[in-house]
């Protein structure tokens, strides 16, 4: 008994040595960044995760917290305009010059495009996938098992299959030409990308919640509708909340489709597209770049935190007597 408990104790330790090993394999990126982005220039080649200096200034810069700088105008330039003859709006423009804003990253505009598309296309893939889901798995029709065995065939096709037809498409009906086009042809996109494993979670979901409950609201005097949107939606509230987590996502992080519709119109691109240029460009500072991807990181983190508040099951238990 006595080996028994020594070998219990050490497979247990071992197990809990396993399991920290395993997690801090995987969040020794994430601190990697977020020590790297608190660094000063002088500290970037330290080893060590904890910053000698905290430094907030790459922050302060993405979130537009700082004054932007100014440098001195040559003499030149104020006799210029000190000509009365010079009217107000061309004086402005050649102050604006004078302006330095060649450093700034204009990351706010990068986010909220971002979230626009992502949480847009999330919000419109689950209102589908809610009509969807609830018809194969509550009704019955023709054709029930192709739909229901068919879609997932989508993921069977990889992105990069699909970029090179879906960009010829939208040039010859012409939405590639414009910006808000190419930003249509995105959403949808990304509607359809998260649309099939939104139905194939949704319905496995409906299923296991009693249709009895359903009959009980029908019998009470509800409609079919009704019934749906006062029973079977707030008892799917954590599924629900867990596929729009994943739609968000898979728009957020989506960079192929983004860098063929979106690489002409620089003023909508989205984050993972802008980071890549960022990383290419004179704006290329380690701090900000970390800064940046941090940031990025904070809405997925979010989304996250607010779908494990609902993930909590057993929400039916109890609803019907035997």
């Amino acid at each position: 008994m006595t080996m028994l408990g020594k070998q219990t104790i050490k497979g247990r330790i071992g197990f809990a040595l396993a399991i920290f090993s395993i997690v801090s394999f995987c969040l020794l990126p994430f601190a990697q960044i977020l020590s790297t982005s608190l660094k000063h220039q002088f500290d970037w080649g330290n080893p060590s995760l904890i910053p000698q200096v905290v430094n907030l200034d790459a922050y302060k810069e993405l979130l537009g917290l700082t004054e932007r700088q100014t440098v001195e105008i040559p003499p030149a330039i104020k006799k210029i305009l000190e000509n009365p003859k010079l009217s107000q709006g061309k004086k402005d423009a050649i102050l604006a010059k004078y302006t330095d804003n060649s450093d700034v990253f204009p990351f706010g505009r990068f986010m909220l495009n971002s979230f626009a598309v992502s949480a847009g296309a999330a919000l419109v893939s689950l209102i589908f996938a809610v009509m969807g889901a609830y018809s194969i798995s509550r009704l019955r029709f023709s054709g029930q098992v192709v739909v229901q065995r068919s879609v997932l065939f989508v993921y069977m096709v990889g992105g990069v299959l699909l970029m090179v037809p879906l960009y010829q498409m939208a040039v010859n009906v012409g939405l590639a030409s414009s910006m808000w086009g190419s930003v249509f042809c995105l959403f949808a996109i990304y509607i359809v990308q998260t649309l099939p494993v939104a139905l194939y979670m949704l319905g496995n979901y409906f299923r296991t919640i009693p249709f009895a409950l359903e009959e009980a609201a029908m019998m009470d005097g509800y409609s079919r509708k009704e019934a749906i949107i006062k029973v079977v939606l707030p008892l799917s509230i954590p599924m629900l909340a867990t596929v729009f987590m994943y739609c968000f996502i898979i728009g957020w992080n989506e960079y192929l489709f983004a860098s063929v519709f979106l690489k002409q119109f620089k003023e909508f691109y989205t984050l993972p597209l802008a980071l890549q240029e960022l990383f290419v460009s004179k704006n290329a500072i380690w701090d900000r770049i970390m800064a940046a991807s941090m940031l990025t990181l904070a809405p997925i983190i979010v989304c996250f935190l607010f779908a494990m508040r609902h993930m909590d099951g057993g929400k039916t238990d109890g609803g019907v007597k035997g």
